[in-house]
């Protein structure tokens, strides 16, 4: 049992009350009077919060979290009591996230069940910890208040972020891919099989339009084309210390790991085989590709424990490795990072030797911070060195790029935020214009 800011507000009055009765002797009697009332009316609230257990509470949250994204947590709430209460709700979210404020005041009505919402967005995958629920509760009287411990302490697996796998899903079902950025990309040669006709969509080719079945139907129908199946795609990950370096509190290798969901999870879809290898001084996980239906969990698990090391990325042992374990040609999607020209051509000859064998796509990232600052006014002189530095960084970043293209080897550059639409989209173009092979 507690008492409440209002019993202590009102004693203190009674108290003045009273002490003025000294001076002016009716007060004195009247703060006596007072004092029988709060006595009285403490009383009647204790007996009423306290006369049975009334409340009972339960947390309610999914046991694995989705990385990177906001994943609800609701909180329910029952009152057997025959009147009105008002509730304190404080619930001991897992420390990593820091949060002091998960405290919310809810009106519970006689006999009813309430509940509400908040919701945690993780941005590092791993074991999180719930403690108890926190419960404060009090009587219009608001005199005292009882507190209740409900909800059992709980444990939450933070995994890659499956939610936008769901998200992906939902807008391949609706054709809605557009909204997202996934672009149409225009087919070319004739190596496509005829699949199916269906009703035309906005980004449609307007080339594989089938004019028969279109007058049929009374509306405008389309031809779709298979493309070449069971095409095998790695998500190569690089988890050295390149990788460290953090955006919106997630860390590259976050980012990367949530892009190489979301793509094992489309090329699954069209048909291909998914494969998953993830390496730093040493090859630390080789996933063999597969379509089957379970391919997807077995690389939610994998994925799900792996970090970065502060150690410098080893390509010479990811050649060896995948020379010796992958013998068909695939597609290799390496996901890394260059400080610079200098660190590409340490690493040039490896990449070479990789892409003789199999289909080298090197997806690295765009500094988003540093282009915020190009494009910001400049105010001082030291502020105009400060830019032209800073310009240097992002023309190295193409020069990269144009470094890979002489070589032969495909490249994406691209921000954190824009990963996983810009893989996709490349992957996709590859698909559908016959050169993963």
């Amino acid at each position: 049992m507690f008492l409440t800011r209002r019993f202590y507000i009102v004693l203190a009055a009674i108290t003045i009350v009273t002490a003025l009765g000294f001076a002016f002797p009716p007060l004195f009697g009247v703060g006596k009077f007072m004092l029988l009332l709060l006595a009285a009316a403490l009383l009647a609230d204790i007996l009423m919060l306290f006369h049975k257990k009334g409340i009972t509470a339960r947390r309610d949250c999914a046991d694995r979290f989705s990385n990177g994204d906001d994943n609800t947590i609701r909180i329910i709430i029952s009152n057997s009591f025959a009147l009105r209460l008002s509730a304190i709700i404080i619930d001991e979210a897992p420390v990593i996230f820091q949060r002091r404020n998960i405290k919310y005041h809810l009106p519970l009505p006689a006999k009813t069940t309430s509940e509400t919402s908040y919701s945690l967005r993780p941005v590092v995958r791993g074991t999180y910890h719930f403690g108890r629920l926190r419960i404060f509760v009090r009587t219009p009287l608001t005199l005292v208040e009882r507190r209740y411990t409900q909800a059992e302490e709980k444990e939450v697996k933070v995994y890659p972020s499956f939610l936008m796998l769901n998200h992906y899903e939902l807008l391949a079902m609706s054709n809605n891919l557009l909204e997202m950025g996934i672009k149409r990309i225009r087919r070319v040669g004739n190596n496509t099989e005829f699949e199916q006709i269906k009703a035309y969509v906005p980004g449609d080719e307007y080339r594989t339009i089938n004019w028969k079945a279109s007058a049929r139907r009374h509306e405008l129908m389309v031809n779709v084309y298979r493309d070449e199946r069971s095409q095998r795609i790695y998500s190569v990950i690089d988890k050295g210390r390149v990788m460290q370096q953090a955006f919106d509190k997630m860390t590259l290798l976050d980012y990367s790991i949530n892009a190489a969901l979301v793509l094992s999870h489309i090329a699954i879809r069209k048909d291909d085989k998914a494969g998953l290898i993830t390496f730093a001084e040493k090859v630390d996980t080789m996933l063999a590709p597969s379509s089957r239906p379970t391919q997807m969990q077995h690389i939610l698990e994998a994925l799900y424990a792996e970090q970065t090391s502060f150690g410098e990325t080893d390509f010479s042992a990811l050649c060896t490795n995948i020379n010796r374990s992958i013998s068909k040609r695939s597609l290799l999607i390496l996901y890394t990072n260059f400080s610079g020209l200098g660190s590409l051509h340490r690493q040039l000859a490896y990449l070479k030797l990789l892409n003789n064998r199999h289909r080298l796509l090197v997806v690295f990232f765009e500094d988003a911070e540093l282009q915020t600052y190009i494009s910001s006014d400049k105010q001082t002189t030291e502020d105009y060195y400060r830019h032209v530095i800073a310009e240097k960084f992002a023309y190295e970043q193409r020069l990269i790029v144009s470094t890979l293209q002489q070589h032969g080897i495909l490249s994406l550059l691209t921000t954190p935020k824009n990963l996983s639409v810009d893989v996709i989209n490349k992957y996709i173009e590859l698909k559908q214009r016959q050169i993963l092979s």
